[in-house]
C-alpha cells in the first residue's frame, strides 16, 4: 500500500519514506504495469482511429494532431486502415465493441446512414468523414462545400476565366468528390460565370493522378488558365505537369489545392489551398470522444461542422 501511494503520488506518506521508495524503484527498476492498471479500471488505455488510407498526408497529420490530444489524458492513438471499405469499417467498429479501445475515431467512406444506424455497439465512437450521415452516433465533419466555394471563387476573382477542376464529381452526391465539385459550380454560379463539364478531370488522389490529370487537359488541346485540385496531394502532381509542360505557376496558370497538409508551404511556389480547420476538428473528435469515455455524454447526437479557411500563397494571384 505504501509503494502504491508512493506511486500514485498520494498525500498520506511521510518525506522520508516516500524518498526510501523512490530510491528502491530505481534501484530495482521498478515500471508500473499500465496493463494491469487499464485492465482493474475497466479500461485499455488505447483510443482506435481507423481511416481509408495511411499513404494520404492529411490523415498521417491528424493522427498526430490526435494523439497529441489524447496523450494529455493518458491515453494513447493506434491508427488502423480501412481500405475505404464497408468491411473494414465495419471490422473497425468490431474490433471497438470487442473493448479493444476505450474509445474509436472512425473516418466513414463506404458505409450508408441505414448500416450506421443498425450498427450495434455501445462503446464511445466519434464519426469524421465528408458528408453528412444521420446516426446515433456523434460526428464532426469538414465543409467540403464551402471550402471548394472560396477557392473556386479566388481563382474567379483574381481574373481566371477557365478554371479546371482535377478530381470532382459533377454529376455525384454526398461523397468527397461531389461536395466539392458543387462547392465549384457554387462560386461560378455567383460569379456569372458557365461550368463547362470539359474541365471536370475524374481522377484518384495520388501524386501520378494529379500529374495525369494536367497532361490529359494538355493532350486533348483543352485551354485553361487555372486549376482547382480536390487534394493538396493532387495539386503536388498538378504542379509538376505544369512545370514539365513548361507553363508558370501562376502567372500563366494558377493553381489551388485543398487540406493544407504541412508540404503544401514549402512547395515552389508554396501552394495556395484550403485549410478544413485541422486545430477545430481535432478539439472537438477529442471533446466529444472523451465526454463519452467519462459517461458524461447526453446521449443525442452531435453534428459538428468544422468552418474552412482559404489560406492564399505563391501558386494563386493576388486581388487586385
Amino acid at each position: 500500500m505504501t509503494v502504491s501511494n508512493v506511486i500514485n503520488n498520494r498525500p498520506r506518506v511521510g518525506a522520508d519514506t516516500r524518498e526510501r521508495v523512490l530510491a528502491a524503484i530505481g534501484e530495482l527498476g521498478y515500471q508500473v504495469n499500465l496493463a494491469a492498471r487499464h485492465l482493474r479500471a475497466g479500461r485499455t488505455g488505447v483510443v482506435g482511429l481507423a481511416v481509408p488510407e495511411l499513404e494520404r498526408p492529411y490523415f498521417g497529420q491528424l493522427a498526430g494532431r490526435l494523439a497529441d490530444r489524447f496523450e494529455a489524458h493518458g491515453l494513447r492513438i493506434v491508427v488502423e486502415r480501412t481500405g475505404a471499405s464497408r468491411e473494414g469499417e465495419l471490422d473497425a467498429v468490431a474490433f471497438s465493441r470487442l473493448r479493444m479501445y476505450d474509445g474509436l475515431i472512425l473516418s466513414v467512406v463506404d458505409l450508408d446512414p441505414a448500416e450506421l444506424t443498425q450498427l450495434r455497439t455501445d462503446a464511445p465512437v466519434v464519426m469524421i468523414g465528408e458528408r453528412a450521415l444521420p446516426s446515433r452516433f456523434d460526428h464532426v465533419m469538414m465543409d467540403n462545400v464551402d471550402g471548394a466555394r472560396q477557392a473556386t471563387a479566388h481563382l474567379l476573382a483574381t481574373g481566371a476565366r477557365r478554371v479546371a477542376m482535377i478530381g470532382g464529381d459533377l454529376a455525384g452526391s454526398a461523397t468527397m468528390p461531389a461536395l466539392r465539385a458543387e462547392g465549384y459550380a457554387v462560386a461560378h454560379t455567383a460569379a456569372g460565370a458557365p461550368v463547362d463539364p470539359g474541365l471536370n478531370v475524374p481522377c484518384a488522389f495520388g501524386l501520378q493522378d494529379g500529374y495525369d490529370a494536367i497532361r490529359s487537359l494538355l493532350d486533348r488541346g483543352i485551354a485553361f488558365d487555372a486549376v482547382f485540385a480536390l487534394t493538396d496531394v493532387v495539386a503536388m502532381g498538378a504542379l509538376r505537369a505544369l512545370a514539365d509542360a513548361g507553363l508558370r505557376v501562376p502567372d500563366d496558370v494558377q493553381l489551388v489545392g485543398f487540406d493544407d497538409i504541412d508540404e503544401a508551404a514549402y512547395l515552389v511556389p508554396a501552394l495556395s489551398t484550403v485549410n478544413p480547420g485541422h486545430d477545430a476538428m481535432a478539439d472537438a473528435i477529442t471533446s466529444l470522444l472523451m465526454t463519452q469515455i467519462s459517461g458524461a455524454s447526453t446521449g443525442e447526437p452531435q453534428e459538428l461542422v468544422v468552418p474552412a479557411q482559404l489560406i492564399t500563397r505563391g501558386t494563386t494571384k493576388p486581388l487586385e
